[in-house]
């Protein structure tokens, strides 16, 4: 798939899942149907779905599609932790050179993890997808999934 052709496809899901969960504005809800099309679209994406930080400071499992996935995953270690350390979307080609990556799956090859925040930008979460191949995701995923991300709302 061309560039031009993932970023149509990613403008064709933020529709599709923008009509889908307007106007019930359920995080919960709107996480679990962005993991069910994001990961049945997108053939790369082997694991799709969130990791919620807890009132304790824990980060578990939220939404997801794909294989069973750690429930915890150890504070301020792996790609999640360092996009909600850093505040900023990390993309790895190659989670195997990740320092403190978490194998949660040892399939998994590339990772790309998206903050999730709340109205007032805090980081609630990440928005977390793994793919079997190396080097899966570029800006085009970036740009794309952040704006997805960002439908999920806090009433």
């Amino acid at each position: 798939m061309t560039k031009q052709q993932k970023a149509d496809r990613y403008k064709r899901m933020y529709v599709q899942i923008e009509k889908l969960v307007r106007p019930h504005d359920n995080p919960l809800s709107t996480m679990a149907t962005i993991a069910a099309v994001l990961h049945h679209k997108m053939k790369d994406f082997y694991w799709t779905g969130f990791y919620l930080i807890q009132e304790d400071g824990e980060l578990l499992v939220g939404p997801y599609q794909g294989m069973l996935a750690c429930i915890k995953l150890k504070k301020n270690t792996g790609v999640c932790w360092a996009a909600i350390n850093r505040r900023e979307t990390v993309i790895v080609p190659d989670v195997h050179k990740f320092p403190g990556h978490i194998a949660c799956d040892s399939a998994s090859n590339s990772e790309i993890v998206v903050p999730v925040k709340d109205k007032s930008d805090n980081i609630i979460g990440v928005m977390d997808v793994d793919s079997t191949g190396f080097d899966s995701f570029d800006k085009t995923d970036k740009e794309g999934l952040e704006r997805i991300v960002r439908l999920v709302t806090f009433v």
